[in-house]
């Protein structure tokens, strides 16, 4: 008797929809075929003990198993429970009431049939809603991150028999309740502990308001780290659509945590400078999301920049111009999205002090510049705001009086920018967040610059020898601090503070040593 059931696979951050065909006839024999590795393949001894453990018999006919397309590689122990539900029904020993053609079945058995965790639920349950399925049938700590998606009903189990029971119709499983979505924006650090730096909290206003990649130069001590660590607190919370693409690439590489339903807070991601090329931008034999994906609408800090291995820095570039990582192989490719904002920090020499207004730098003649010289100019040229840290005086550090901005205080006023290019962005045939992911057409329509503003960015232009790249960057700052004050039109002063920010642009930077 021949029996079709589905499952479903994910191939890079999307799902495909499997179809299981399991056919019992005259014969010996388990036959498993259709591109399965060697976790499937180890299914029929996990299957056979579990179907034994729960009161029903191994089939000792010839017994095949199709897993349809076969171009398309079957990894993991998820389909065991749909392997399983479609021996028992290819064999006659359950005769189902509910079709369970009208679900996706996915989940791995323990030897005594309860069902585990398994990965990539939610572009699963994505995916099962737009193929038309009914619903789909999931472990308990999966099934919350499933019910993420509406108009599907999703089904909580825990034991095999559950399933079993229910498609027989001697008990009745209720579809758990939809999960509404609710932002979390909870912080144990706040931009009120950080005394001083006013530039640097300016800057990193702007970077958050438009979605600007940013890079911290200066001293160590100086609070570089400790900024950046901050900067997920003056972020807006993540819109429902957001929520679902990062919870996607956490739900994939298993990172998203038990009976979690989404990712509720932007991703911080700080990799150490060891991390391997792979494991940033991602790839391997089955390829995974790296670091850079799993930032997805965060933030992705990289300190002490120059550290990293000058391979790792250059695969970035095309992320951080593309917003998106492909991945290809021999038998097909991969697209992982990569749209998040940048946030690196590093020293001015090898011994932190350049530029320090107190100490004194020992770097040798030429150390700065070949210390700066670790980070290639295109991937300087693709980061819109380089700050200068410098030391906080001790006068101010020991003041107890000072009043510092909280980070929701900031946050509203990068909130509020972020709901003008909303609007803005509103009518674009593809969606876009905030300024930094315009393209050259958009900059053309929405940067329109004053007069004097025009006369001032040429003059820049050509005094600092800026590339055409650095051009567009600049238009795009200024047009996120013009949108920070409501400015409508881009004048002189947006200009000139997004100049200020291009600090490693400067032929003069790093070639003066004291």
């Amino acid at each position: 008797m021949l029996i079709k059931i589905f499952g479903s696979a994910v191939q890079g951050v999307e799902a495909i929809t499997i179809t299981i065909e399991v056919n019992v006839g005259q014969g010996t024999q388990f036959y498993l075929v259709g591109l399965p590795d060697n976790a499937v393949k180890e299914s029929e001894f996990r299957i056979e003990t579990v179907i034994k453990n729960i009161g029903y018999k191994m089939p000792r006919l010839r017994t095949i198993v199709n897993m349809a397309p076969a171009n398309i590689r079957k990894t993991g122990a998820a389909y065991d429970l749909p392997i399983a539900v479609g021996i028992l029904a290819a064999s006659k020993q359950i005769t189902y009431v509910h079709d369970p053609a009208q679900f996706i079945i996915m989940g791995e058995l323990s030897l005594d049939g309860t069902l585990r965790p398994i990965r990539g639920a939610l572009p699963m349950a994505l995916q099962a809603k737009k193929d038309g399925f009914k619903g789909i049938i999931l472990s308990s700590q999966n099934a919350p991150e499933a019910a993420m998606v509406e108009g599907l009903e999703v089904y909580s189990v825990k034991h095999i028999n559950e399933v079993l029971n229910f498609l027989k119709g001697d008990t009745a499983l209720q579809p758990i309740p939809p999960i509404d979505y609710t932002p979390q924006h909870i912080f144990d650090i706040d931009f009120a502990e950080v005394k001083g730096q006013f530039f640097v909290k300016r800057g990193m206003e702007i970077a958050a308001a438009g979605g600007h990649n940013m890079l911290l130069v200066g001293p160590p001590g100086a609070g570089k780290t400790m900024m950046a660590q901050r900067f997920p607190t003056i972020l807006p919370p993540l819109t429902l659509q957001e929520a679902l693409e990062t919870t996607k690439i956490h739900s994939i590489v298993g990172k998203l945590g038990q009976h979690m339903a989404a990712v509720t807070c932007r991703p911080f991601r700080s990799p150490h400078h060891t991390i391997s090329d792979v494991a940033l931008v991602g790839g391997g034999s089955t390829p995974q999301p790296g670091e850079i994906s799993l930032a997805q609408n965060g933030v992705l800090f990289l300190d002490e920049l120059p550290e990293f291995k000058s391979t790792a820095l250059e695969v970035l570039r095309q992320p951080m111009e593309e917003r998106k990582v492909t991945v290809s192989r021999a038998n097909f490719s991969a697209d992982f999205p990569a749209n998040f904002s940048l946030v690196a920090a590093m020293n001015a020499c090898p011994c932190g002090y350049f530029n320090h207004p107190a100490k004194h730098c020992c770097c040798p003649p030429g150390a700065v510049q070949k210390y700066l010289n670790k980070i290639s100019g295109p991937l300087l040229d693709r980061i819109d705001l380089h700050i200068e840290v410098t030391p906080v005086p001790s006068s101010l550090m020991i003041e107890d009086n000072i009043s510092n901005e909280s980070s929701a205080v900031i946050r509203d006023r990068v909130i509020a920018a972020r709901n003008i290019q909303a609007k803005r962005f509103s009518n674009e045939r593809y969606v876009i967040h905030c300024n930094a992911q315009m393209n050259n057409k958009q900059l053309y329509l929405y940067c329109r610059l004053l007069p004097n503003a025009r006369t001032l960015l040429e003059t820049a232009m050509k005094r600092l020898h800026l590339s055409a790249r650095a051009y567009n960057r600049i238009l795009k700052v200024s047009r996120t601090i013009a949108d920070l004050a409501g400015a409508e039109e881009i004048d002189t002063p947006h200009i000139a503070e997004a100049i200020e920010y291009r600090k490693l642009d400067r032929e003069s930077w790093g070639q003066y040593q004291r």
